[in-house]
């Protein structure tokens, strides 16, 4: 059976008129998704440490959240698989509108646990959005399909110099109720986002032929040793920058720095997140997808390194912005290496399969890192880096073998 090429290899060039304006539109939705997302975060364990009859559980809402995100990626994908991009979008918008104002209202009501049902509402919004990166590549050609990719990751570097600034402005907005008008801001935002999303353009992924009109199995697609490579990159990146970014506010403080200063070092890790985008994706099409894997997983071992050098600020600093750097080579490549892998009908499967096994495992970062954090110290939340990434790299490295071996859709004619 001949190899069938995935359909971005097979659009003209001229579609990328149609796929800039997406990623354009996606870009702009990504900063106003971002600035939400970066209040939840923000603010979240504050919030819960203040409504919480158990100081314990200060965290929960934050947890809560991840965990909407996880459990909603699967329906959201297929969802869009069978409706299309843009009433997939708009209906998380929505969801994510009614949990932001929830949360304004479990403030008011002083309730703790009505404010971790808001947070896990939000999830569902973050879980849509997770595939706006994706849908920038539905249009793209071959060639631009990592630079779509790059232009709405971008976008989250608005949301990174632009939320703070709204925390700050709005935390007493619906005084007495402290954060309450921050959340009510961030459903302005998301008013906006709606707008912006109404105008995307994205055709419904056409169905297959023949017996499969789904696409083949889903047992015969990740059997690919390039998904495989991809996915386990895509995680590693997500998953110990998670890990260590949710840990270091509070080893800051442990090492009696001011929490100003662990607010200015993660500030600083979001900025490298989202900054390289601008440059990520023309690497990737001038020197492909491995090496800018390969630079990721430099970038978050060398984020290890440093932070196993010491513990000033100038330390901590410089780690997060080396581990936000990381995963954005790390995370963009292994977006563009999956959209490789699957045809038009299998996406909407094949996209849900890889960020639910993501969010999975980022959730479980985000659980452990304060347990870590606690049990072994610093020192021994940033040592869990390199086995991590010894694996993704040992997978990148020597997975394509296999798929020479073994090609997509039968033996090569």
């Amino acid at each position: 059976m001949p190899h069938r090429q995935p359909i971005a290899a097979t659009m003209a060039p001229q579609t990328d008129a149609l796929a800039r304006r997406n990623a354009a539109l996606l870009s702009i939705a990504q900063a106003l998704y971002g600035i939400s997302v970066a209040t939840i975060i923000m603010i979240g364990g504050i919030v819960g440490f203040t409504l919480s009859p158990d100081k314990s559980l200060s965290t929960l809402p934050i947890t809560t959240f991840v965990f909407g995100t996880f459990i909603s990626t699967v329906p959201a994908s297929l969802f869009m698989q069978r409706f299309g991009r843009r009433p997939g979008f708009l209906i998380g918008g929505f969801l994510g509108l009614a949990g932001l104002l929830l949360a304004a209202q479990a403030i008011r009501l002083g309730s703790f646990w009505l404010f971790c049902l808001a947070t896990h509402m939000c999830g569902y919004y973050q879980a849509s959005a997770q595939y706006y990166r994706f849908a920038a590549t539905d249009t793209a050609s071959a060639e631009f399909r990592p630079k779509a990719i790059s232009w709405v990751l971008a976008g989250g570097l608005g949301a990174a110099l632009i939320a703070p600034e709204i925390v700050t402005r709005t935390k007493e907005w619906l005084s007495p109720f402290l954060f309450a008008g921050c959340f009510l801001a961030s459903a302005l935002v998301v008013v906006a986002a709606l707008v912006v999303l109404a105008f995307v353009d994205i055709p419904r992924a056409p169905r297959g032929t023949g017996k499969t009109p789904s696409g083949r199995p889903l047992s015969e697609i990740v059997r690919q040793p390039k998904l495989i490579a991809a996915m386990i990159a895509g995680t590693v990146s997500y998953g110990m920058m998670n890990l260590v970014m949710t840990a270091t506010p509070l080893a800051m403080i442990a090492c009696n720095h001011t929490v100003d200063d662990a607010a200015n070092a993660i500030r600083w890790h979001v900025v490298a997140m989202y900054l390289p985008s601008f440059f990520t994706g023309p690497l990737i099409t001038r020197f492909g997808r491995t090496p800018v894997l390969m630079l990721g997983m430099a970038l978050l071992a060398m984020s290890g390194v440093v932070a196993l050098m010491g513990i000033s600020v100038m330390e901590f600093t410089l780690a997060m912005v080396l581990l936000g750097a990381g995963w954005n080579f790390g995370f963009i490549g292994a977006t563009a290496l999956v959209t490789d892998c699957h045809q038009p009908e299998e996406r909407g499967k094949v996209q849900a399969m890889n960020d639910l096994v993501i969010f999975g495992f980022v959730a479980l970062c985000s659980f452990l890192s304060g347990k870590l954090l606690n049990q072994v110290g610093w020192e021994g939340v940033n040592l869990v880096i390199f086995p991590f990434v010894a694996l993704a790299v040992l997978l990148i490295l020597v997975m394509p073998r296999f798929e020479r071996a073994v090609p997509v859709g039968g033996p090569a004619e």
